[in-house]
């Protein structure tokens, strides 16, 4: 019994490499200028608000739907009841994604304040140095 145990199970001798490019070659070069690469990314704020918002309408009018009083069974309401929940929440989420999005350019404005406010500081700060050492010039003559 000095057989070894065979089995048909792979054995690889080398771990694979994570290269995607052949040996040599250089990196494609960005093909997109950055204007239109910024239109890219608003095109794609647009859409996801269009999105948000017709998932919105569409959830409403579902609701206004599924709101109508007719003689129902009582599995009938329970199932009304059950896609009445699933339509308010998905357009809780959408309200959210509208939300997070809103206070993105909320942020970029704060940031622009900001950085307005620093400048303008700043240039105070310079003016005031060049007055105290006007000043001090004064003093020294």
């Amino acid at each position: 019994m000095s057989d070894l145990l065979q089995s048909d199970v792979s054995r690889p001798s080398k771990l694979p490499t994570a290269n995607l490019l052949p040996q040599g070659a250089v990196p494609p070069a960005i093909e997109q200028t950055s204007a239109e690469y910024l239109e890219a990314v608003e095109e794609e704020w647009n859409k996801r608000v269009d999105v948000e918002i017709e998932t919105l309408a569409d959830g409403m009018v579902d609701l206004v739907n599924l709101a109508s009083i007719n003689n129902k069974d009582k599995f009938k309401i329970a199932q009304e009841t059950f896609q009445a929940q699933f339509r308010a929440e998905s357009m809780i989420r959408a309200a959210n994604s509208l939300l997070s999005i809103l206070l993105l350019s909320d942020e970029s404005q704060i940031v622009e304040r900001r950085d307005a406010e620093l400048a303008t500081t700043l240039k105070e700060k310079e003016e005031a140095k060049a007055k105290v050492a006007e000043l001090l010039n004064e003093l020294l003559k």
